[in-house]
């Protein structure tokens, strides 16, 4: 309980101090920056690209629409952002003046901000570079229209990893539209990520498999090429997972393919069967026409199956890894005409270190090993990296958001996971990172992640550990533009919900798990035992979350308004957990005190039962607040899901919310029959006929306030 209130007077604190925090608190943090004067906006923004090649023009465009969309107007007396070329007499003159200059490590995506004439200039050597620099300039510009302001600087940055990516989960639930892809684009684009891989199951269109993907639910070749053409202009490449051992449990469902299963229906594929290896093949080829950048992922993670089917006897005789480092064997040989690096998921091989530096060289070269571990390790992340640098592979790293399976983000698990693991990986020579979002359950929201996938690519670009406590400041200026730091004090605020949980309940945060648990069910009474002291200071986190997200909406017109919705979203959902268990007591309480009292002779007594009554079940009653909160969580969810995703798999989790007020609807009429019973003869049922628990004890402890 101390930890927790002093996580929340620090919340507090950064929100009261936000206002203070300087301007040039930058997504990610450039490796040096000296702040110069500020400069007034009123008189417009003149973006000039004198020279510029396509690439160079389209960053410009891509700023100037940003700057349009806050309102800065476009025009040719105003303030000058020029984009320069490191190549060009102006590009040199800006780095002369400034006695700044673009080092080695700088050519490919680094750049210079230097003063120039009446503004800044953006120098580089290449597009990457240049586009770079224009997204750090967006963040130098605070405010809207008229009134914005350009915070000047004198920069240097480049990154400190080649590749910066973003995998993201499309096949445990939500599909994302098209639109929505190229808004992860953009976005993740602007904070300098360079890849995106989207993870398929079954969620992508193949000619060759054409049972396997679900109608409305997959990506087609078209929308591929689109959004690959796309993210080009973003200097964004696509890396396309398709899972090409384990996680087909989809496609193995089909009874055509029941003999590559190596359990019936299961998920894996059998590897000695032929034609295993021709569906990973013929899946590849078609990949391979569509997304033309070098790299393609093989997935083979969690092969928990494999040896326990149709592979038994080899893997009894031979050893896991064996069996399974074969297998990934052949399917790099099979696919290398494809003249593609092909990444694959470390969690199996990683066991097996010695068979790791046994592998052939052919192999190494072709393969990027991709380490995962989503969760802090306190004693680092060496067991995950090291066999594969060991072994002279290439490698990156693969921390996680801990979107999974939770009411919204854990973001307490994110920040250590990212920092450390990236940070590591850096020092270890891993040549990229690629931040994961998972949707387990089907019912993450995309939206909610956005705080993990920007610090995610600031972990990437920034050198060695990236400050939390910098981004947390920066956040919700940078990505809101938010000045009050009142949607950083709400993060934080729902950080410290999923604390309180994790502390004191051991084995869950603010999972779904509790969102939709039944309270008055065996299990959901063994959760209260351990909850109760906390569901006050639960609620309180959660609702202070809402109250800052609305009092940062009324004092300026915020952006990313879809992710706040989300956010808030996050909150209620939180917060019900909370409600539904204290409810539950209120309703056993009351209950059990109205059933004490049915035969007193005492008439004021007597009298109360109807009222007690009438608290749990009535207009304003306890069970129609629990049916009303599903109700409006249904309903709020629902235009949450439709801004990002395609309709398909959404009848899954709305079913749940139906299913939960069903729930209550049967009870509010399980009990409006015993307050007739009461009506009539004046004697109401047990409490247990009517399947509500037993009360709380008397004494039941409560946290202490905030």
């Amino acid at each position: 309980m101390i930890g927790s209130r002093i996580f929340l007077s620090s919340c507090l604190a950064v929100a009261l101090s936000a206002t203070l925090a300087t301007a040039q608190t930058l997504i990610p943090q450039p490796r040096e920056m000296h702040a110069a004067k500020t400069i007034p906006l009123s008189g417009g923004v003149n973006i000039a690209c004198s020279g510029c090649g396509s690439e160079d023009t389209f960053a410009a465009a891509d700023l100037r629409s940003e700057l349009s969309a806050r309102g800065i107007a476009s025009s040719a007396s105003g303030t000058e952002i020029a984009l320069l070329r490191s190549s060009t007499p102006e590009g040199k003159s800006v780095l002369s003046s400034a006695s700044l200059q673009l080092t080695s490590e700088m050519q490919a995506e680094g750049y210079v901000i230097a003063s120039a004439r009446n503004g800044i200039a953006i120098v580089a050597s290449t597009p990457e570079g240049i586009f770079y620099g224009a997204q750090t300039a967006k963040q130098l510009i605070d405010g809207s229209g008229s009134a914005a302001v350009l915070h000047a600087a004198t920069i240097r940055d480049w990154p400190a990893m080649k590749y910066r990516g973003l995998d993201d989960d499309l096949s445990r639930g939500p599909v994302p539209t098209l639109e929505f892809q190229k808004k992860q684009i953009r976005t993740i684009a602007a904070y300098k990520a360079n890849i995106y891989s989207p993870y398929f199951e079954h969620t992508m269109q193949y000619t060759s498999q054409p049972l396997m993907a679900p109608p409305g639910g997959a990506i087609s070749a078209a929308e591929a090429r689109e959004l690959v053409a796309y993210a080009k202009q973003y200097h964004i490449t696509i890396i396309p997972e398709q899972e090409a051992f384990g996680h087909l449990h989809y496609l193995l469902n089909w009874e055509q393919y029941t003999p590559l299963s190596e359990t019936p229906h299961g998920h894996v594929l059998a590897p000695g069967q032929a034609e295993s290896l021709k569906v990973t093949k013929d899946m590849f080829t078609e990949l391979a026409t569509i997304y033309p950048g070098p790299f393609l992922h093989v997935g083979a993670d969690e092969t928990g199956e494999l040896g326990k089917g149709q592979t038994k006897a080899d893997v009894d005789a031979r050893g896991l890894g064996a069996v399974y480092l074969d297998y990934m064997k052949r399917i790099v040989t099979e696919l290398k005409p494809l003249n593609r690096k092909l990444l694959f998921w470390g969690d199996i091989a990683m066991h097996d270190p010695d068979l790791v530096k046994a592998l052939p060289p052919d192999f190494k070269r072709a393969t990027i090993a991709v380490a995962w571990e989503y969760n802090p390790q306190p004693k680092g992340f060496g067991k995950w990296i090291d066999p594969f640098t060991n072994a002279g592979m290439e490698c990156w790293v693969a921390p996680g958001v801990n979107n999974w399976s939770r009411v919204y983000p854990n973001y307490n698990n994110m920040f250590d996971n990212v920092q450390q693991f990236t940070a590591q990986g850096q020092r270890s020579g891993c040549t990229g990172q690629l931040n994961t979002v998972w949707d387990d359950d089907g019912e993450a929201l995309f939206n909610a992640n956005w705080y993990g996938v920007l610090y995610g690519a600031a972990a990437a670009w920034q050198k060695g550990e990236a400050p939390i406590a910098d981004f947390q400041r920066a956040y919700g200026r940078v990505f809101h533009g938010d000045a009050t730091g009142k949607v950083d004090a709400a993060q934080k605020e729902l950080m410290a919900a999923h604390m309180l949980l994790k502390a004191n309940f051991k084995t869950s945060d603010a999972s779904d798990l509790l969102f939709w648990i039944d309270p008055w069910s065996a299990d959901g009474q063994k959760q209260l035992q351990v909850l109760r002291p906390y569901l006050s200071e639960l609620r309180l986190h959660a609702e202070q979350a809402i109250i800052l997200v609305r009092a940062a909406r009324s004092t300026a017109n915020l952006r990313e308004q879809d992710a706040l919705d989300v956010m808030e979203l996050g909150a209620r959902r939180i917060d019900s957990i909370g409600l539904k268990f204290q409810l539950t007591d209120e309703i056993a309480t009351d209950y059990a005190r109205a059933y004490s009292e049915q035969r007193s002779s005492d008439r004021t007594i007597h009298a109360d039962v109807g009222s007690s009554l009438g608290d749990i079940n009535s207009v304003n009653g306890k069970l129609q607040d629990l049916r009303n909160t599903y109700s409006l969580l249904h309903d709020l969810y629902e235009q949450a899901w439709l801004k990002s995703y395609r309709p398909y798999w959404k009848g899954n989790v709305l079913s749940r919310y139906d299913m939960t007020v069903q729930m209550w609807l049967a009870r509010i009429d399980t009990v409006r029959t015993a307050q007739r019973q009461w009506t009539n003869d004046h004697t109401i049922p047990t409490a247990a006929s009517l399947g509500i628990p037993s009360p709380p004890p008397l004494t039941a402890p409560q946290a202490t306030t905030r």
